[in-house]
């Protein structure tokens, strides 16, 4: 047994033993080509949705197209009236100048020309009252009301105050003044429609405001014209009077029709 060992552990120490259970080496398998999927057949993008007048029908369209259409026409005409009545004498304006007015007033009445500005130098107050026919049969008559005061405290701190509140009384007292005289008589039959054009918006304020009271109703009304001076600057040696002027019109009877809306 020694020996053995003896002679065991005398052998050549160079020499390794191979191992027994080494993995046999496995050759590489040659590399398939990447499989490439055919192309996809493009997809048509969905046609987006029509909208506004697009998605109407050919009828609709046509009839969208003709109101635009008559609307357009309408403006255009409307804004070349109003340059024909602002600018200054002209061939067109002497040859259709009524029917210019007939379109322009009072509605759409200016009180300036074009290249001649006007600007006022006076305060201007139309004030208005009544005379009330009572429930019991008496009558009585209501203190002034200051129109103007009323539509200057509606556009004071208002951004977007409206045309009525602007112009409404104003271009009204502006157009009973240039068709009458100095003794409040009309001229001509454009004097008579201002005093019906005038009367119904005195009557509408009193309406607003309940003058008549329950159970009254107006039956007559006077309008007045209150005009103070502009001050002039401080830096300006032009002297002005600070007195008010007054302009009284004469009593307007309420048409008998009106009155019996108002009662109702």
């Amino acid at each position: 047994m020694a020996d053995a060992y003896d002679a065991g552990s005398a052998a050549p120490q160079g020499q390794e033993r191979e191992p027994q259970d080494a993995p046999r080496a496995v050759a590489p398998s040659p590399a398939l080509p990447p499989v490439v999927p055919p192309p996809a057949s493009p997809i048509p993008p969905s046609p987006e949705p029509r909208t506004g007048v697009a998605a109407l029908s050919l009828r609709y369209q046509i009839g969208a197209a003709l109101a635009l259409a008559v609307v357009a026409i309408a403006v255009c005409v409307h804004m070349g009236l109003v340059f024909l009545h602002v600018a200054p004498p002209n061939t067109v304006t002497k040859q259709h100048g009524r029917a210019i007015d007939d379109w322009i007033y009072p509605e759409f009445e200016q009180n300036w020309k074009l290249f001649a500005p006007n600007p006022l130098q006076q305060n201007i107050a139309v004030q208005v009252r009544a005379e009330i026919s009572t429930g019991d049969g008496d009558t009585r008559t209501t203190r002034w009301y200051d129109l103007s005061a009323q539509d200057g405290r509606a556009i004071d701190g208002n951004l977007l105050p409206s045309h009525t509140q602007q112009n409404e009384l104003r271009r009204a007292w502006d157009f009973f003044v240039a068709t009458h005289d100095a003794q409040n008589r009309p001229m001509g039959l454009r004097g008579a429609l201002s005093e019906t054009y005038l009367r119904h918006i005195v009557e509408l304020r009193l309406d607003r405001a309940g003058a008549a009271g329950e159970g009254g109703v107006v039956e007559r009304v006077q309008v007045r014209s209150r005009t103070t001076n502009v001050r002039p600057p401080q830096w300006s040696d032009e002297q002005v009077s600070d007195r008010p002027t007054y302009r009284v019109l004469p009593w307007w009877w309420v048409p008998a029709e009106e009155t019996e809306g108002n009662a109702r």
